[in-house]
């Protein structure tokens, strides 16, 4: 959640960024409100406490008929003391759940707008002219069902649609690419971490992942669980209600996991292969951080995101992410949008977040600072979306016959195959 000295020092700024998120503004005068009313009602148990503590001396001191007066006083005060600590929590959770529902502050500089709105920064690598090669590009699917790499039928047999299995070489792609992607991690620092994929409705919520996004995740009644869409839940609720030492900072972290997602609200979209699917793998990098170094580790990490699909030979753009279009724990977010030669377009692929300290709020994560304990700040970044990534890979470097060549980076992790060839 948002820092509460915002509210009170420029309200106008929290303003604004909810509407630059086309949230409610309205919703920032009843925060102010119900700020006030908590610090009233703390206001009035403290001092009832305090009168309370002070009579309890007077009684002790007092004899016969004063004492007498002073101990029936003091059973009215108890029955105060308790009403007023009732009415101090009940403002205090008031407020609390109204915060929850403000998104983080957004950033200067991020632009304005919906999904549509998203400014393309920069342009790496051109797409392949299949018609100058003498051949027009298949799909994904159809490039993996020749390749024995990926057999939807019998996935939604399993378990329904928008479910596939990655048989033979698909399979072995995935392995490849986690191995690339966790190798090139561990250059840039980074721990590797195989997190649950099951989590408290604390780590969800700490992770801003119950309020707008709720509608997408999968939650397990019986146990109170709930199924990650990402391993940044795990990784950021890796260190909730601690305090780091602030020597021990930035925390890097690699996670490889299963994902999970409703994909609600995405009824006739993508439904062809594995782009818009519910479950998939991915590798997602994660830093905890002091908050001033937060901006250059978003930075940092787009930056590795981007080393990542140029290894894989791909061509991509990178989007500076529109307002509207952010998550509630996002202040700005920077996408990689990798060409998909049949659709003539670019796709969303990787995405990395500068979270500041919203999440670490919310989740209690603080560090030791010279200048006291206070919250840290927290980012994520995807590094492989595997099934997005395998049909890049399968679509940009496919071959007129229908095998597709390896890129140079992923061919020690293939057996030193340069061409994944038909079946």
């Amino acid at each position: 959640m948002i820092d509460p000295k915002w509210l009170r020092t420029d309200p106008d700024r929290v303003r604004r960024s909810q509407a630059a998120r086309g949230a409610s503004v309205e919703l920032v005068d009843e925060l102010i409100a119900a700020d006030e009313a908590r610090r009233a009602a703390i206001v009035a148990f403290e001092t009832r406490r305090a009168e309370q503590k002070n009579l309890g001396r007077d009684v002790a001191k007092a004899k016969g008929d004063e004492r007498a007066v002073l101990l029936e006083r003091t059973k009215q005060l108890a029955v105060d003391v308790k009403t007023a600590q009732a009415d101090a929590d009940a403002a205090e959770a008031a407020f609390t759940d109204l915060m929850k529902q403000v998104g983080n502050l957004v950033l200067d500089g991020v632009p304005e707008g919906g999904e549509d709105d998203g400014v393309v920064l920069e342009t790496v690598g051109a797409p392949r002219d299949f018609a100058a090669e003498g051949f027009a590009p298949r799909d994904h699917l159809e490039i993996g069902e020749l390749l024995g790499a990926i057999d939807m039928e019998r996935g939604t047999k399993i378990s329904g649609s928008r479910f596939y299995v990655l048989t033979g070489v698909g399979a072995q792609l995935e392995m490849a690419l986690l191995n690339l992607a966790m190798s090139k991690a561990a250059e840039w620092g980074f721990t590797p971490m195989i997190p649950p994929a099951l989590v408290k409705p604390s780590a969800m919520e700490g992770t801003g992942f119950l309020g707008q996004a709720a509608q997408d995740v999968y939650h397990l009644p019986a146990d109170d669980l709930y199924l990650v869409g990402t391993s940044e839940v795990a990784l950021a609720a890796y260190h909730a209600d601690e305090i780091l030492e602030a020597d021990t900072l930035p925390r890097q972290y690699v996670a490889y996991s299963p994902c999970f997602r409703r994909e609600a609200g995405s009824y006739g979209k993508d439904t062809r292969g594995i782009f818009r699917v519910h479950w998939f793998d991915k590798v997602e990098m994660f830093v905890h951080c002091a908050p001033e170094d937060a901006e250059a580790w978003h930075d940092r990490l787009l930056g590795y995101e981007k080393d990542f699909l140029t290894a894989l030979e791909i061509p991509f753009q990178v989007l500076d992410v529109a307002s509207g279009d952010l998550g509630l724990s996002a202040a700005r977010k920077f996408d990689c949008y990798a060409w998909l030669p049949t659709q003539q377009r670019y796709r969303e692929v990787t995405s990395t977040s500068n979270c500041t300290e919203f999440q670490a709020r919310r989740l209690q994560i603080r560090a030791r600072f010279a200048d006291g304990v206070r919250p840290v700040a927290t980012l994520n970044g995807t590094l492989c979306a595997m099934t997005r990534i395998i049909i890049m890979l399968l679509e940009n470097h496919q071959l007129a016959d229908g095998s597709v060549r390896v890129p140079e980076a992923l061919r020690p992790y293939l057996g030193g195959r340069e061409v994944l060839a038909l079946s």
